[in-house]
């Protein structure tokens, strides 16, 4: 209004010609003012570069896209949840890897798991890399305090434990699940239990009291409870085993939320019952959380992200029209929440479209906490940082190349596996075994196989995809490795047991 102002006083002393120059540049001038002004009123914080946040990450265990009410399920009891998603700024195109330990590896040092030697659950190649470096061990080079509360997956053998890669804090159970344990490295305490589980805490083990899920949270509040005091910040990684098979449910009111109901009008079984009790009871410890930041005044400090590591496993029930599950190089397999909520620096209830993925944690979460990447985690982190998209959800993204591979091929087979189980995509289509093409903007389901239609996208995709698989083949370490005759973990558990007698 001002410059208006002004070119109106000079109107009268000057030609119209020149006058109208001026009228036109001082309106420009002020429309971009206003435009500059509104993106301060939606973006809460202009620059959230070296901010360091707390940062709290909880990643259930094979939970899905659509086991949230806020994704339309219709019998699922997910109010906190909910609640979260709506106060948070959401990724809608974020993409995990299809198995558990896969997506760890990769969410931890912001490469593909194939590069860090994950190319399975089980047979030693569940375990990460010793020559990667952890974003735990970045934030904790930057002043981070670090723990891990539930499930590592990334290597039950001592060099590959939680403690050796960057975290203070350990309260972990062994192998994908507890109670799991497989010939070689990877297995749980002996008979172990969802409820009044052994943990392993800090190299000793303990026999913890309650349901898994809820011992797990209990843990990571008490630990942040300690933390909060200090002036440093804190990365803390909550991440139970629930759902994860076997289900065992919580029980009591979580299983009469379901007893009886119906969905695609079939009655739920027994151990649909138990999948929706225990998201159920995450929710619940999701609100616990929540609630206790508030009480601590913690909010406006904190990052909380909500992800899952995979696609779920009772996508029958409910999965929002995308196709497959966990352990599916198709979206249903890959397609996993991501809310990221801190009052006062994210914008609430806003969404990205963006194509981003568990990669671009590493680099996200280093310029959060204005901690420079060495010349080599420049190199090892491939993902990018997310940041920009956190400040400004339109901001430019570059088209990019995703690859999905579900590896799990029989020791010694990684050459006849290259076209099976897999898929790589860019932002609109998708190529699935070299076979069969997807347009993701128009057929988000999958359901239409496009490949003649586009020769030139699958020319492109093809070519990145060979590019890709030659780049991992000096990454796959594990491929050959051979574990121990004993899990580390019983070995472990019954020394102490002996020890503890004496």
């Amino acid at each position: 209004m001002i410059f208006l102002g002004r070119a109106d006083r000079f109107w009268k002393r000057t030609s119209a010609v020149v006058a109208t120059v001026l009228l036109q540049l001082f309106a420009t001038i002020a429309t971009a003012a206003v435009v500059e002004n509104v993106a301060s009123e939606t973006a809460p914080n202009a620059s959230l570069r070296g901010t360091r946040p707390n940062i709290i990450l909880i990643m259930p265990d094979d939970m899905g896209y659509g086991d949230l009410g806020c994704h339309g399920n219709p019998v699922i009891q997910t109010p906190h949840l909910d609640g979260l998603a709506a106060d948070s700024f959401r990724f809608t195109n974020f993409q995990v890897s299809p198995t558990c330990a896969p997506t760890r590896a990769a969410l931890m040092t912001g490469r593909h798991e194939f590069k860090n030697g994950v190319t399975h659950t089980i047979e030693e190649r569940e375990r990460l890399s010793l020559d990667a470096v952890t974003i735990a061990e970045v934030l904790r080079r930057g002043g981070y305090a670090t723990g891990i509360f539930g499930k590592w997956h990334l290597g039950d053998e001592e060099p590959y434990q939680p403690n050796r890669r960057g975290f203070d804090e350990v309260f972990i159970h062994g192998a994908g699940g507890i109670g799991q344990s497989y010939p070689g490295s990877c297995g749980d305490v002996p008979g172990n239990t969802y409820v009044d589980p052994v943990v392993r805490h800090n190299g000793r083990f303990e026999r913890t009291k309650g349901y898994c899920t809820d011992v797990f949270f209990s843990e990571a509040l008490a630990w942040i409870d300690r933390e909060r005091h200090d002036d440093q910040p804190f990365f803390a990684l909550i991440t139970p085993n629930a759902p994860h098979e076997p289900l065992v449910s919580p029980g009591g009111e979580y299983d009469r939320l379901y007893a009886g109901k119906e969905i695609n009008d079939k009655k739920l079984t027994a151990n649909d019952v138990a999948y929706y009790a225990m998201i159920s009871n995450i929710d619940e410890n999701v609100g616990r959380l929540l609630a206790k930041l508030t009480d601590w005044k913690l909010q406006e400090k904190t990052l909380v992200i909500f992800m899952c590591d995979n696609g779920g496993t009772r996508t029958h029930l409910f999965n929002v029209g995308d196709r497959g599950r966990k352990g599916s190089a198709h979206r249903g397999g890959v397609h996993s929440p991501a809310f990221w909520h801190w009052p006062e620096h994210l914008t609430a209830d806003a969404e990205c479209a963006a194509l981003t993925t568990h990669v671009d944690l590493f680099r996200t979460f280093a310029e959060l906490a204005g901690v420079d990447l060495s010349e080599a985690e420049e190199k090892q982190a491939e993902g990018r940082s997310l940041v920009n998209l956190l400040e400004n959800p339109q901001s430019e993204w570059p088209q990019r190349f995703l690859v999905t591979h579900v590896g799990r091929w029989p020791r010694g087979g990684a050459e006849e596996a290259k076209f099976k189980n897999c898929s790589i995509r860019d932002e609109r289509f998708q190529l699935v075994d070299s076979n069969a093409l997807y347009d993701l903007q128009l057929d988000p389901g999958e359901t239409t196989n496009v490949i003649d239609k586009h020769p030139d996208v699958v020319a492109a995709l093809r070519a990145e995809y060979e590019r890709w698989w030659e780049e991992i083949q000096p990454r796959l370490v594990n491929e050959t490795a051979v574990g121990p005759a004993v899990n580390p973990y019983r070995t472990l558990y019954e020394a102490q047991l002996l020890e503890e007698r004496e």
